[in-house]
């Protein structure tokens, strides 16, 4: 379901036809810590795999912000990729995007959305997001 909501001088989009892949690209392969690095192929295939969000300024259209979220629709949901433009941080448009990816996923009915971060956690607990509360139960297998 493509999805359009307003915020403030930006507007907020799930249409996969609108995102600007290049700049995606750029801002996680050379200024996302958790992405450095990261090929252009391979962000096309994430990007193919996963509901993405945009954020775009309402005049002129350019991208602002991204958020990618990994989800089944029906019983989970990892929010990655959660990148605002340096000349768009300090007014809140970070929270308002996640906030809106939250709202998206809610009427499918995920028990939890996971994410990870270094030194984001003031502005996803803003969200509702909480530490786990035992992390013990939680693995990874690393493929390469």
């Amino acid at each position: 379901m493509k999805e359009t909501i307003a915020f403030g001088s930006y507007e907020f989009s799930t249409d996969p036809a609108r995102l600007d892949r290049a700049r995606i690209h750029r801002w996680l392969s050379t200024d996302a810590y958790w992405a450095l690095g990261r090929s252009r192929e391979e962000q096309d295939r994430a990007i193919d795999g996963s509901l993405n969000f945009g954020a775009y300024e309402r005049e002129g259209g350019a991208l602002a912000a991204y958020a990618r979220v990994v989800t089944d629709l029906a019983t989970f949901a990892w929010l990655c990729d959660v990148y605002v433009d340096p000349a768009a941080r300090g007014a809140g448009l970070g929270t308002a995007l996640v906030s809106a990816v939250r709202d998206h996923l809610v009427p499918y009915g995920p028990k939890r959305v996971a994410l990870a971060t270094q030194d984001a956690h003031g502005v996803y607990r803003r969200i509702g997001f909480r530490p786990l509360e035992d992390p013990h139960h939680w693995m990874t297998l690393d493929l390469r």
